[in-house]
């Protein structure tokens, strides 16, 4: 009895200790989907009677609206793609090259994302501004000859995205390349492939698992990216962020602001797909 009793304990203990990150992505992540779903389609009638109906959805399907997502996905797909050709490299070579500086990389990586995130937003004020340090060290260069305007532009969008989700390529592509069995790469050499037949054949294969899981890390909350496109953009230009948070922080404008929460999120879903398979499709050409 005492036995079965003993098994039955500790077969749980895994769920036990699990159970509170359920609880958590059940309150955090599933009700509030739940609750956006219900108020973009569900809405009661003069007669008092709740009915599902689509036309805050369809209200969206206006150009102005398609822009915007279309926009948004290619800053997303333009910040992923950076950050994957910025990462890659420095993945690589604090997995195989850093040695003992291995951690103390790792550990500069992070610590800027210690501070608070306008603290990063002001200081990129400072130096792409017209007198920030950007022009004053291309003017005493002499490489222009008049300030740049970059801030409150597309380009200090860019510049900001970039900043701000590049650990989220790093890190994951670190993983797998601190897993990755090196002797590979010595078999591929000794057997007579160029390096870039190695980057081809054997590393790039090898590491597609990260190469996904930080592109999507980075595409998916960049897509929806609000903070930065309003401080940085001036405001310049809509993404599918601003939309958002327009529209639910209105208090007559909250089912709007669900309906559009809840199309971005299939256009969004659309985009994950089409660029997963094509990746693969990519991968298995090489």
């Amino acid at each position: 009895m005492w036995k079965k009793i003993k098994e039955i304990t500790q077969d749980g203990i895994p769920f036990f200790f699990g159970a509170p990150v359920l609880v958590w992505q059940a309150l955090f992540l599933f009700v509030p989907l739940l609750l956006i779903i219900g108020l973009s389609i569900i809405h009661r009638d003069a007669a008092g009677l709740y009915r599902i109906s689509l036309e805050p959805i369809v209200w969206f399907m206006q150009p102005m609206y398609w822009r915007i997502l279309v926009w948004s996905g290619w800053l997303a797909l333009f910040t992923a793609v950076t950050c994957l050709v910025i990462s890659y490299p420095i993945s690589y070579i604090i997995a195989f090259k850093a040695g003992r500086f291995k951690v103390p990389l790792l550990f500069l990586l992070i610590v800027p994302f210690w501070t608070n995130f306008l603290l990063h937003v002001y200081a990129w004020f400072y130096v792409l501004e017209r007198g920030g340090f950007l022009n004053t060290i291309l003017l005493k260069i002499g490489l222009i000859s008049e300030p740049l305007r970059v801030l409150n532009s597309v380009h200090a969008t860019g510049i900001m995205m970039i900043y701000s989700y590049l650990p989220f390529m790093i890190l994951p592509l670190y993983a797998v390349f601190d897993r990755f069995d090196v002797e590979l790469i010595e078999a591929s050499m000794d057997l007579g492939a160029s390096w870039w037949q190695t980057v081809r054949k054997i590393i790039i294969p090898q590491t597609f698992t990260g190469i996904v899981s930080g592109f999507f890390l980075v595409f998916i909350p960049a897509f929806a990216e609000f903070a930065i496109p309003e401080l940085m953009g001036g405001d310049r230009r809509m993404f599918v962020g601003t939309v958002i948070s327009q529209y639910m922080l209105g208090a007559l404008t909250i089912v709007r602001g669900a309906a559009f929460t809840l199309l971005s999120s299939l256009v969004l879903s659309v985009y994950v797909v089409v660029i997963y398979y094509f990746m693969r499709g990519i991968v298995k050409r090489l």
